[in-house]
């Protein structure tokens, strides 16, 4: 098991999701792009590093059918399902570093909120951009910590953005720059992270 799974299996053994400064209840800034994507209700969007974040409650409360979350912890992944409950069956579920994702299909909407910024290296980022241009053909949404954000993330290092450096990267890689918007998270205890989050449409 690599340091990478270690690390995230343990955190997630050891904190619930009110110990994390990650947790939304409802995640209004990544609903807000997906609704301005303007899918079908069959179009196939994944969760990458979706983990046991509620997004994908909220997409199976309006409707989509077509629905994969994946994250590089298993407890993550059991935790979200033992909270849809039956529902839980409605998604594919998929424990992998995302960088050893194989996609078997293509996806219309990839959305990934605070796993991004954790490719911390030149290589790990073109190796995540390579890949997302091969599995997503439609819209791409990213959230990040942006420049006035944290520096660390559960200790480890991670990349801030902002709208520039984001636009310029992914422009790099064959995507079109739709949106931005800084979103203030606040965190389960109160403190303070700024994000910023892009959507991005496959040329």
């Amino acid at each position: 098991m690599d340091n990478q799974k270690v690390h995230w299996e343990r955190i997630y053994k050891t904190k619930t999701a009110q110990e994390v400064s990650w947790t939304e209840n409802i995640p209004h800034t990544s609903l807000e792009f997906i609704s301005n994507a303007k899918l079908s209700l069959d179009a196939k969007i994944i969760d990458v590093g979706g983990g046991d974040s509620q997004l994908v409650d909220h997409l199976i409360n309006q409707g989509y059918k077509n629905l994969t979350v994946l994250d590089i912890s298993e407890t993550a992944i059991v935790r979200a399902q033992e909270r849809l409950g039956a529902s839980a069956s409605q998604v594919k579920w998929i424990v992998s570093d995302v960088l050893d994702f194989n996609p078997e299909i293509s996806y219309d909407l990839w959305h990934d909120r605070a796993s991004f910024h954790f490719q911390a290296s030149s290589e790990s980022i073109r190796d995540y951009l390579t890949l997302l241009k091969r599995a997503a053909k439609g819209h791409v949404i990213i959230g990040t910590f942006s420049t006035n954000g944290p520096k660390k993330c559960s200790g480890l290092e991670i990349m801030q953005y902002n709208k520039a450096s984001l636009k310029q990267l992914f422009e790099k890689y064959g995507y079109e720059s739709l949106s931005f918007e800084t979103q203030i998270h606040s965190t389960p205890f109160n403190t303070q992270q700024e994000f910023i989050f892009g959507s991005f449409k496959a040329k």
